[in-house]
């Protein structure tokens, strides 16, 4: 039936023109925005899927590996691959195939978000606006959600689907913290006093660069003013966040010589108790941490005031992907009650979910609660994801500001 549909595709794509891009030779593009969705499940039958992504989490690595993978051979005869690659590296691949003209690639899924996406979207890196087409994301999702329009500021016109919803927390181990701070004129205090205890991530890194940007919240009077790029503001009050994260440098591990380049490495540290705190989005993730064996029994989950960002990743379609249908009908998947309470469990994965739960059964509800259990995070806390710029500036700025 795959090779049925295929060929249908072929014959229409002579008629559309050579204009769009296209994935599978002789496949257009437009024609697969265009399909039915029952055909493009059938389209999908005996298909071979690359999922590029980031790889450095286990438990990540499991639910895609031990759930997704049996789950889509199961339901739709879909072979998917995980591939573990830094997104730099997979936008970095995807560019060089762009600019040798190669429409027929290997990576059919992308993990993505922020930055990546702008620059993606704007390289015209991705297939195009399917996220409409899925089921699923009208089903249980909707159009309401603001994170289904916008990511860190830049519009998505369903070129991504919302996948997971994280809150960033900082995590600690109470034997080595008495009273953990509260604020971050708190924390930048506890550094002072417990010399060498302390670190964060380098900022070229997701997670150490979103630890900086709660700094930018903590210094602006309104956090209305942050609702889009404020260059004006950075220009007064800019300094002021600079300062801060100075004051305690030399307090740092390594007296701030030299930071992790990554979270994973910050869990390291944290693990074998060089460092007394980590952090993450992730409001859910030291549960299954902690029964691993990876952190210790007394590690506990912390907000700031004045608040945790919320962030949401996504995922999308390259330029150049063999198997688009697929990739779109195992992207549904994912986004499936099923798929996503599945992810919420801290056996798995454990992480908030993008699903509208209002639109869910009580029964579904239900087992949203079970396995979730009680968030750290009070609505009172959440504080919404700045725009890409801001992580652009703290790239440019960091460094020259605070490391020399």
């Amino acid at each position: 039936m795959r090779k049925i549909f295929l060929s249908m595709l072929m014959s229409a794509s002579l008629l559309v023109g050579c204009n769009s891009n296209e994935g599978k030779e002789g496949v257009n593009s437009a024609e697969i925005l265009q399909t039915d969705w029952d055909e493009l499940v059938e389209m999908a039958e005996g298909a071979e899927v690359g999922m590029y992504m980031w790889g450095g989490d286990q438990g990540v690595n499991q639910y895609i590996d031990d759930y997704v993978v049996p789950k889509l051979k199961e339901n739709y005869d879909i072979t998917l691959n995980r591939y573990p690659m830094d997104i730099q590296d997979i936008l970095s691949k995807l560019m060089t195939e762009k600019q040798a003209g190669r429409q027929s690639g290997t990576v059919d899924i992308i993990w993505i978000n922020g930055e990546n996406f702008r620059n993606a979207k704007n390289n015209e890196l991705l297939f195009g606006s399917f996220a409409q087409q899925l089921p699923n994301l009208q089903m249980y999702i909707g159009e309401e959600l603001p994170y289904v329009h916008y990511d860190m500021g830049t519009q998505i016109e369903g070129y991504q689907a919302p996948w997971g919803n994280v809150q960033f927390v900082l995590n600690y181990n109470t034997d080595l913290v008495d009273e953990p701070p509260q604020s971050i004129a708190e924390l930048t205090e506890w550094v002072k006093r417990n010399p060498g205890k302390f670190t964060y991530p380098n900022v070229t890194d997701f997670t150490g660069n979103a630890f900086v940007r709660h700094f930018l919240y903590n210094v602006v009077e309104e956090s209305q003013m942050l609702e889009s790029y404020n260059e004006s503001w950075l220009e007064i009050s800019g300094e002021e966040v600079w300062e801060t994260l100075r004051s305690f440098k030399e307090f740092l591990w390594r007296n701030g010589n030299t930071y992790p380049e990554t979270l994973a490495q910050l869990d390291q540290l944290y693990a074998k108790g060089e460092v007394a705190f980590t952090m993450g989005f992730n409001e859910h993730r030291t549960k299954s941490l902690i029964e691993d064996g990876v952190f210790p029994d007394s590690t506990k989950t912390l907000v700031l005031s004045p608040g945790s960002i919320s962030n949401t990743h996504y995922l999308s379609i390259p330029f150049n992907s063999s198997e688009p249908a697929a990739a779109m009908v195992a992207i549904n998947f994912m986004l499936s009650p099923e798929a996503q309470i599945k992810k919420m469990d801290s056996a798995m994965w454990g992480e908030g979910t993008v699903i509208d739960l209002s639109r869910l059964t009580d029964e579904q509800r239900d087992e949203v609660n079970k396995v979730l259990g009680p968030s750290s995070i009070s609505n009172d806390d959440i504080l919404a994801e700045l725009d890409s710029r801001y992580h652009d500036w703290i790239l440019r700025k960091w460094e020259y500001e605070v490391v020399q």
